[in-house]
């Protein structure tokens, strides 16, 4: 098998025609970039193999059953008592400022 795929005519007319686009002084920064952007594709799609091999090589042991630890409960708490609300029954202090007692004279 061919390793163009038999496809020699259309590479050369599409060589020829960035030949004329770019001319001859732009194709070796041309051909730096290309082999730039090649290079660094190879080296992520290294970086991501090597991933996920090493993912892949860590040994899977079955996971051991951890015993179930009764969940505490907590106790209820006690009740806090309510300070007692001032009684209805007294009265409010007068205009005199008096403790709300009748003056005895």
């Amino acid at each position: 098998m061919d390793l163009i795929g038999g496809h020699l005519p259309e590479l050369i007319v599409l060589l020829v025609v960035i030949l004329i686009i770019w001319g001859p002084g732009k194709l070796p920064d041309l051909g730096a970039a290309v082999g730039r952007g090649i290079r660094e594709f190879r080296k992520a799609s290294a970086e991501t193999r090597d991933t996920v091999q090493n993912a892949m090589a860590v040994p899977q042991e079955p996971a051991a059953p951890t015993p179930v630890q009764a969940a505490a409960t907590p106790e209820p708490a006690a009740p806090t008592p309510v300070p007692a609300a001032p009684s209805a029954e007294s009265e409010p202090a007068g205009p005199s400022g008096g403790s709300g007692t009748p003056d005895a004279g």
